[in-house]
């Protein structure tokens, strides 16, 4: 008797879109795969490593745009996976940091199907490829990953416990929130913190802005900010900055 073939859904994460942050373990899940269901935000050149007979479906959602339900995403997930042997479930960052991806995993857990989990870099991380550390020694004890857009359209309530911590600040889908940060922010009297917006980090059309909490929407329009893009606020923001003077001076110093 044929042995049945193992189905494998590889939940997949594509990191903030430049293709040479792929892991190898993600690139070789997508060039082996029969089928990728991708997201709207991954990078359309990493769908060029699949074989040329994979088929590529697109399930991605539309920041406040067009989107495919997450339901119907699930049975699309269940129909691939039931007539295919490799599936990949390839979305943005990574896809378990508010990227649904366990909710997939739930999905298929009692379908006897195989699911691999290849983590990516979180778009997050884009701070660090614009020279702002999340965390540095004496300056940030620690990160809050926030998501600017819960289920029922609101702002993370934490939010107001992160604005009164040590530590750096990331929020995720919070551009059509920037007023609400912004005024929390001056609520509790951190108005003039640092805060960065990074658009399509990682991107050649990456762009980024710094200004203080309190100028988030004066500054995003100014600049014309938009989907996708990380908001970073603290300390660290301007931290670059603050090194590079207090190195000038020292070199004054020295050389009067």
């Amino acid at each position: 008797m044929e042995k049945l073939k193992q189905k494998i859904l590889f939940i997949v994460g594509s990191g903030p879109g430049d293709p040479e942050l792929l892991t190898l373990k993600a690139y070789k899940a997508i060039e082996n795969a029969q089928v990728i269901l991708y997201d709207n935000l991954i990078n359309k050149e990493i769908l060029q490593i699949a074989d040329k007979n994979c088929i590529k479906h697109d399930v991605g959602k539309h920041p406040y745009g067009k989107y495919v339900p997450q339901e119907e995403i699930n049975k699309l997930i269940l129909q691939c996976c039931e007539r295919y042997d490799n599936v990949v479930r390839l979305k943005g960052g990574d896809p378990y940091l508010f990227g649904r991806g366990f909710e997939e995993w739930l999905t298929v857990q009692e379908k006897n199907i195989t699911v691999s989990y290849i983590p990516g870099i979180s778009s997050m991380q884009g701070a660090g490829i614009n020279n702002i550390p999340l965390t540095h020694r004496g300056i940030s004890e620690g990160v809050w990953a926030l998501t600017g857009m819960k289920k029922d359209g609101s702002l993370a309530t934490d939010l107001t416990l992160a604005v009164q911590s040590k530590s750096t600040v990331v929020i995720y889908m919070g551009m059509r929130k920037l007023d609400e940060i912004a005024r929390t922010y001056v609520l509790y009297g951190k108005g003039e913190t640092s805060a960065a917006i990074i658009q399509h980090a990682s991107l050649p059309q990456q762009k980024h802005v710094l200004c203080k909490a309190k100028d988030l929407v004066r500054i995003s329009k100014e600049h014309n900010m938009g989907h996708p893009a990380i908001i970073v606020i603290g300390d660290v923001v301007d931290l670059q900055h603050t090194l590079a003077h207090a190195a000038e001076q020292r070199y004054i110093v020295k050389h009067c």
